[in-house]
């Protein structure tokens, strides 16, 4: 039985390297599903996706690993900037001699400058790629005899990221986000991600930036994490037995907690790296932590609003389309974007790099409408403290099962990420939320019904706001990012109530 399967070829930058990897799988009846291969990212590595049986794609990779093409792991990489100061006059040999050292040596020369007219005629400047570790003291110990040498660079992290060993640079820069994770997991991980750098290069992107976005994700969050983490707080009096807690983390979405006759209700959870975080903020806010929480809510499936519900010690609330999409990992799922590699690849993205920690046996909503609101199902209700909620059902639009929350009486709508107060954003928010944007060309699997969901949404928040003002009260809308806002006379959103600013107590 024919399977797909994918794998990393390094090879010489030499001609008919690519050909004889091409021929070893033809030889054994493979058939080449996807290839990649771009010289302005990396001069040696190709990406090759294939279908085969698993039998003649083991021969395939046994092939390709006698001849050194298969790359089976990722070492470490030293990047070595440095002079050697040959002696004068010039003796002939002397460069071949270097050159020589350092090719015994396993390093790849990626850049040599030299000139004896000019002002330093005795100094050839060199820059190395060693990727087997060890064999760096071996190199420059062996240099050393030989001439003078000054180090001007000694890089063991792969921050340069050479063209000749890019990838492998990359895949160290990013080890620090992915955990535990080895180099089996690592292989295929930059597989896809090198997948979804072709997909937007074909798209006219630079596929530098690619990189750098992927990256920025990680640095983000590690640096918003701990000592760095911050958040906007709002904290609001609804009525006299309602309270509402707004915490908007450094980057993702915001968290909601909403305090009502003794019982405390829990709408998205952000980050689970920012787990800890949250924690210490709602003690240090009087809010006992999690430990009060009776009901939590996940109004989908993206990780920065249910990453963090496996450590919530209450079942999460659910769409099944969010638990379908948690447990496929693909937040195009069910949506006319299902089949985008790049929906899939940043679901795995961001998941990995802010520890995904999802619900553990979830209660899903009903699948039954006994009513609508508007254009939007009602799938469920319940009461605190004599107050109803209804839970709406999305169209899709954002990604598929998100939902809505409405309590009438209280004037309260959580609109997720259908309906939000961009303008609220702080600089940094707005800069973190595009990364997504560029990486998946819009964050809404379905920009149509998005539009669609944002009107009805506005039109609902106009008709509560009416109903509220005849008693004193305001529609509150609750957006999935930026500031609990109030539609002002134009009927934009603004935001309500004082914003303050917390900050780890480093």
């Amino acid at each position: 039985m024919e399977e797909k399967y994918s794998f990393i070829a390094r090879m010489p930058d030499e001609p008919g390297s690519l050909i004889k990897a091409a021929d070893l799988i033809r030889q054994q009846n493979g058939n080449i599903n996807r290839i990649q291969f771009d010289r302005r990212i990396d001069k040696n590595t190709v990406f090759f996706e294939m279908t085969a049986t698993k039998e003649r794609y083991e021969k395939i990779r046994e092939s390709l690993g006698h001849i050194g093409y298969l790359q089976s792991s990722i070492p470490p990489v030293n990047i070595l900037l440095f002079h050697i100061y040959l002696p004068m006059p010039h003796q002939p040999g002397a460069l071949y001699d270097v050159l020589n050292t350092c090719a015994e040596a396993g390093a790849d020369v990626a850049g040599i400058d030299f000139d004896d007219t000019g002002r330093h005629p005795d100094r050839l400047t060199i820059r190395l790629n060693v990727i087997d570790s060890p064999k760096v003291d071996e190199v420059i110990n062996t240099i050393k005899s030989r001439y003078r040498l000054e180090i001007l660079e000694y890089d063991t992290l792969g921050e340069a990221l050479d063209e000749t060993v890019f990838y492998i640079c990359f895949a160290q820069k990013i080890r620090p986000f992915i955990g535990e994770m080895d180099d089996d997991f690592l292989l295929p991980f930059l597989g896809d991600i090198n997948h979804v750098v072709q997909e937007l290069t074909n798209r006219g992107e630079d596929p530098h930036l690619v990189f750098e976005k992927i990256h920025r994700i990680g640095t983000f969050l590690a640096e918003t994490t701990g000592p760095g983490f911050y958040a906007d707080l709002q904290q609001i009096a609804v009525t006299g037995d309602c309270h509402l807690t707004c915490i908007q983390p450094p980057g993702g979405g915001s968290i909601f907690l909403l305090d009502i006759g003794g019982e405390r209700l829990m709408i998205d959870t952000g980050y689970g790296i920012y787990h800890e975080d949250i924690e210490r903020l709602l003690f240090e806010a009087g809010l006992n932590g999690f430990g009060d929480i009776s009901r939590l809510i996940c109004t989908h499936a993206d990780a920065d609003h249910c990453g963090g519900s496996g450590f919530i010690p209450v079942k999460s609330h659910l769409h099944h389309g969010t638990a379908a999409i948690i447990d496929c990992s693909n937040r195009g799922y069910g949506s006319r974007s299902e089949g985008l590699i790049l929906e899939a690849v940043y679901t795995e993205i961001i998941n990995l790099f802010s520890r995904f920690t999802p619900p553990e046996d979830p209660v899903l909503f009903p699948s039954t409408v006994p009513g609508y609101r508007g254009i939007f199902p009602i799938i469920d209700s319940f009461t605190l403290a004599g107050h109803r909620f209804e839970v709406l059902e999305s169209l899709g639009g954002h990604i598929y099962g998100q939902v809505f929350l409405l309590a009438p009486d209280l004037g309260l709508l959580f609109t997720s990420d259908a309906l939000m107060n961009f303008g609220s954003l702080t600089e940094d928010r707005k800069e973190y939320n595009s990364i997504a944007d560029f990486l998946v060309t819009s964050v809404n699997v379905d920009s149509d019904l998005a539009r669609q969901e944002r009107r009805a949404l506005l039109e609902l928040a106009e008709e509560i706001d009416s109903a509220m003002k005849q008693r004193g009260g305001r529609c509150i809308i609750c957006g999935g990012h930026g500031a609990v806002s109030i539609l002002d006379d134009d009927g934009r959103m603004t935001a309500y109530g004082e914003i303050r600013t917390y900050r780890h107590p480093a």
